[in-house]
């Protein structure tokens, strides 16, 4: 689960930079918050990314003990460069990763959350 400040922003990136689709989305007008699961397909069979937006509320401190969500792709360099185009920021380029061979490359989301992209061998 993700606390989110600006959920159409946030839905937004996920969906058009990353390729996932909203799989469902409930208002909780009592508790002022919406719930938004994203993912690449049914909850039932794939994993899926919580967006929690508490009304009223707009940024947060992600705090140290967050690292990141990791994503694999099968085309690394396309995945960035679709990041880069919708006018979101890679924080790392594809490269190999620090004491290994894996590429990977670093994204980052309207909220400040960093993605983690692995490429598939």
């Amino acid at each position: 689960m993700l606390r989110v400040g600006d959920l159409e922003a946030s839905k937004r990136f996920y969906c058009e930079a990353l390729g996932m689709k909203v799989l469902r989305e409930n208002e909780y007008p009592e508790g002022k918050f919406t719930l938004c699961f994203i993912g690449y397909g049914d909850e039932d069979s794939n994993t899926v990314i919580e967006l929690t937006h508490n009304w009223g509320k707009t940024d947060y401190t992600l705090g140290d003990a967050y690292g990141h969500i990791a994503l694999g792709t099968d085309d690394i360099r396309g995945a960035c460069e679709r990041v880069r185009s919708l006018g979101y920021n890679v924080t790392r380029e594809p490269g190999p990763m620090k004491h290994g061979t894996t590429v990977i490359a670093f994204v980052e989301d309207p909220n400040g959350y960093k993605i983690e992209l692995i490429e598939r061998s």
